[in-house]
């Protein structure tokens, strides 16, 4: 795995109030020419400690500034190495300050990041100071990010969740606690999040009446693989014992850790108490069939199972009811609950939830009508229309891509949108086995030398000689 890029984030407090400053967090950019459609879904603000990238130093290690306690993690980071002066300088730009304005610093902690993928993690060095300069108060917010959470907020990241150090973890929202777990699932990830709610109020009794299901700690989709069963043991040791499990969907990545439990069905609109905790259970087919999210009801935090991944797009499941339209449905009820955060299950959280399902919904209309083009272009089977549709993706991950061609065909002939002389029964005999066979030749193709592609075609003639041979044999 690549090394860990670094970002720091400022604690500074401003002499008049004594209060650390926020700032109000740039949002994403939007599509030059958004649609109406889209325009009416935006997030709220978001405040939070200001930040910058913490990149390496170019050439030899210098002190420009000087930063206490460093020392107490130096077995972990030099940062003397890292280049803090032009960080700060960022920090100061965001309050519209000049560079290089002089300050004494001292490290408040230094947060690893869990491994959530598929890139490298971001760990965040967080330090504190005060500025000598007066400076208006920044207007407050009910949105604070996750750096004022963990730096300032949550003082000590603690450690009542996770009773094994091999377990890297996140405490943010509040409430919320997520452990990448590794697990059985497809590439780019390789970890499940494990979604863990706990009481807060201390005596651990629910608070909330006319619920579903009450305890002093829920788990969401403890999906790890038998690797690490041990230590989701030992986390589940640390729990209380009125302990819940909810999961989202039936995929191995999502259940292996259940092992054998009872369990009962959720239909959506369910209230879980956890203490202090209000959860609502959300039914969001379009995954699969009877996929479920989870609004936490305290920070407006929406889990959403597989609906969205942190990185790149979701799979949708053809082989077990994933539907399309179903899909669409469910983006916009989860951009009708206005989530201040989005919590997926592979990858990290998504600050900016609308911009995020709307730009699920703008990839999956354009991939819809990229589809249609090429079947109004001649493409009949599958691979036709995959290799077509999806020429600039890494051929690797045309088989998952396949699955969400197959719903979006059957989503256009919903809306009687295919061209009459298309043959949907032709279509879905090329889904299985012909599809996989051309597949792997272009794979193979794309990624071997003239000599290894020689070789597999001289392989793969002698095997269909042998087969031959046997069939002949057999005959006489």
């Amino acid at each position: 795995m690549a090394s860990p890029s670094y970002r720091l984030a400022a604690a500074i407090t401003a002499p008049s109030t004594g209060e650390f400053l926020v700032v109000r967090q740039p949002r994403p950019p939007s599509p030059p020419e958004e649609e109406e459609d889209y325009r009416r879904f935006v997030d709220s603000d978001l405040y939070d400690l200001p930040s910058a990238p913490l990149g390496p130093l170019e050439g030899a290690p210098r002190s420009e500034v000087a930063i206490g306690g460093a020392d107490s993690v130096a077995s972990r980071l030099d940062l003397s190495r890292l280049d803090v002066s032009a960080a700060l300088d960022q920090i100061f730009h965001q309050f519209g300050l000049p560079a290089g304005m002089s300050g004494e610093w001292r490290l408040l902690k230094y947060v690893e990041e869990a491994e959530f993928g598929p890139d490298a993690g971001i760990n965040t060095v967080y330090i504190v100071g005060s500025l000598e300069l007066r400076l208006d108060d920044l207007p407050g917010n009910d949105r604070i990010g996750q750096y004022a959470y963990i730096g300032l907020l949550n003082s000590e990241l603690s450690s009542n969740c996770t009773a094994s150090p091999a377990l890297p973890f996140q405490e943010y929202p509040p409430g919320i606690t997520l452990v990448p777990m590794k697990s059985r699932t497809l590439a780019p990830f390789r970890t499940t999040n494990l979604v863990v709610v706990r009481s807060t109020n201390g005596a651990g009794g629910s608070t909330c009446s006319d619920f579903f299901a009450s305890g002093e700690a829920l788990l969401i989709d403890p999906g790890c693989s038998s690797q690490v069963h041990a230590e989701l043991a030992d986390l589940i040791d640390s729990l209380p014992k009125r302990l819940l499990v909810l999961v989202t969907h039936h995929h191995q990545d999502h259940i292996e850790g259940t092992w054998q439990i009872d369990y009962t069905s959720v239909t959506g609109g369910e209230k879980i108490c956890i203490g202090d905790q209000e959860l609502q259970v959300v039914f969001a087919p379009g995954h699969t069939d009877g996929h479920m999210g989870l609004l936490h009801v305290n920070t407006n935090t929406l889990v959403v199972g597989d609906h969205c991944v942190g990185h790149g797009s979701a799979t949708l499941d053809s082989r077990n009811g994933g539907n399309m339209k179903d899909y669409f449905e469910t983006t916009y009820k989860f951009l009708e609950l206005s989530p201040h955060v989005l919590i997926p299950m592979h990858g990290r959280i998504n600050l900016w939830p609308k911009y995020m399902l709307c730009g699920y919904l703008r990839n999956r209309r354009a991939r819809e009508a990229s589809i249609l083009h090429s079947i109004e272009n001649g493409a009949q089977t599958l691979f036709d229309i995959v290799s077509k549709t999806y020429s600039d993706v890494d051929r690797k991950l045309w088989i998952p891509a396949s699955f969400n061609v197959r719903l979006h065909v059957d989503h256009l002939n919903s809306l009687h949108k295919l061209p009459k002389d298309f043959s949907l029964e032709n279509f879905k005999e090329s889904c299985g086995v012909h599809f996989m066979l051309r597949w792997a030749v272009a794979y193979v193709h794309s990624r071997s030398s003239p000599a290894i592609l020689a070789a597999s075609a001289l392989a793969g003639g002698l095997a269909i000689a042998c087969a031959l041979r046997r069939n002949y044999c057999k005959q006489s």
